[in-house]
């Protein structure tokens, strides 16, 4: 399936050392990633960009080890709150790939100044559409949490860490959606270093707050989403800072803030797809955690726990398909869809290597992986059973991850959207449901559908990548 290398990919270019080439990831250059080999161009972006998630699934693992110290219910509050996040990080995320690729598609026409227009007006959309979560947290986090089931415990102590990080949600679209612009353009190391900063500072708060220190009061598991609001803000400021005094590809002036509705609407036209693909697999998650807590509180603990050691583990893949996305968007913007193809098939070989690295400690270690954020024997085996059954998916989910960011970066952001819609709503909910409730099985039966019907739905999505229509996408 792999393609032969295209006549428009330059020649390779003279080898540089490993060292250079990590300082100019880090540092960020003003290199043409339409032009640079290819090998090149996969290695300035997706080094940041692995960096940049690396930190991410980072403070989210030190996060969940400080609140389990809580106990289950608190980590429960945790995921339960995350199943109401995930819709709003849903509605970012699919802006993100819409806003992603139209950036992307200007720089590689060479277009600034309509890259710069459609930067300014994707803050406008990422206020705008951060207030309804913001009012429905404020008001009614406790009915919320009782919705999903919550225990007694996470109803008396849980609603104040609802009201934060709902009521403070748009430090979370906002910091999306810049980050998402400055990808687009290949600024990918300032991404990283505002996540650095963010994530950072929101690591040294969590046990200040949760447990308190000195004249500082403990907030107790309220005191998370407290830490993660403020540092989040700070990296918004910081964002908002390099965004209008210019980074190495792209500025937002003043004259450009105008509201520009044409430009609005173009955004969200293309963030569509997006955000319904991943509503589609965040509300298919909420289903999940709903039978989880029809189980226990320990069988969402297990849940979560095991979902973030599976993001931390799993963000540099991420990362590497992140960097798919910018060079398809820049490449099919600069006319040369045989190199966009390419650096797919590229970052594919190296994201199924190192997942496959990870899917064999998952499957020797799940225990002790799980053990190191909770004391409770149920919650390990629970936890543990999830990352064995997961390790069995990984080699597909690699590919997966990276054909459905070509997908996004090509602008075509329906297609992965009826997919998910097929894989996650016909398949994943109603398995989910009939293995654990119906037939009994328990987590053990959630666990397994989500096995299926990721597997499915990578090897579906990879077949579909290799026909080869999203390179005709107009955005």
């Amino acid at each position: 399936m792999q393609p032969t290398p295209s006549s428009d990919t330059p020649a390779a270019a003279p080898p540089e050392s490993l060292w250079a080439g990590l300082r100019d990831a880090v540092r960020g250059t003003s290199a043409d990633y339409t032009r640079i080999p290819l090998r090149r161009a996969v290695f300035l972006l997706a080094v940041p960009m692995v960096l940049e998630l690396v930190l991410e699934s980072t403070f989210a693992v030190v996060d969940i080890f400080f609140v389990s110290k809580l106990g289950p219910s608190a980590v429960a509050t945790v995921g339960l709150t995350e199943s109401y996040l995930f819709l709003l990080y849903s509605i970012a995320m699919g802006l993100a790939m819409g806003i992603t690729a139209l950036v992307a598609r200007r720089v590689g026409e060479g277009a600034s100044e309509e890259a710069s227009v459609t930067a300014a007006q994707a803050l406008w959309i990422a206020v705008l559409a951060s207030v309804p979560f913001a009012v429905a947290g404020v008001v009614w986090a406790r009915e919320l949490l009782a919705l999903m089931g919550a225990d007694a415990w996470t109803l008396e102590h849980g609603v104040g860490y609802m009201r934060w990080m709902l009521g403070g949600n748009v430090v979370i679209l906002l910091l999306f959606v810049i980050n998402a612009i400055f990808r687009g353009a290949g600024d990918a190391a300032i991404a990283m270093r505002v996540l650095w900063v963010a994530n950072g500072l929101n690591i040294l708060l969590d046990p200040l707050l949760i447990f308190g220190w000195g004249p500082v009061p403990a907030f107790g598991v309220e005191g998370a989403a407290i830490a993660t609001t403020a540092g989040r803000g700070v990296g918004v400021l910081l964002q908002l800072w390099i965004l209008f005094h210019g980074g190495k590809h792209i500025r937002v002036g003043a004259a450009q803030l105008a509201w520009r509705a044409g430009v609005a609407w173009q955004i969200v036209r293309t963030s569509l797809g997006g955000v319904g693909q991943m509503i589609v697999a965040m509300t298919s998650w909420i289903f999940l955690m709903r039978i989880l807590a029809s189980i226990g509180s320990e069988a969402v603990a297990g849940a979560t726990i095991a979902i973030r050691v599976m993001m931390f583990t799993m963000m540099p893949a991420w990362g590497m398909s992140n960097a798919a996305a910018t060079l398809v968007g820049q490449n099919l913007g600069a006319q040369q869809a045989g190199r966009a193809e390419a650096a797919v098939w590229q970052i594919g070989r190296y994201n199924m290597g190192y997942l496959i690295c990870i899917a064999v400690l998952f499957f020797l270690l799940p225990r002790e992986l799980v053990g190191f954020f909770s004391g409770d024997a149920q919650v390990v085996a629970i936890g543990a059973e999830w990352l064995r059954i997961l390790s069995y998916s990984l080699f597909v989910y690699g590919w997966w991850m990276v054909s459905v960011q070509a997908f996004n970066g090509a602008g075509d952001t329906a297609t992965p959207t009826w997919i998910n819609v097929v894989f996650f709503w016909l398949i994943q909910i109603p398995l989910a449901w009939l293995l654990a409730l119906h037939l009994q099985l328990g987590h053990r039966g959630v666990f397994w559908a989500v096995f299926v019907s990721e597997t499915s739905v990578g090897l579906f999505t990879l077949w579909l990548f290799s026909r080869g229509r999203w390179k005709t996408v107009q955005v």
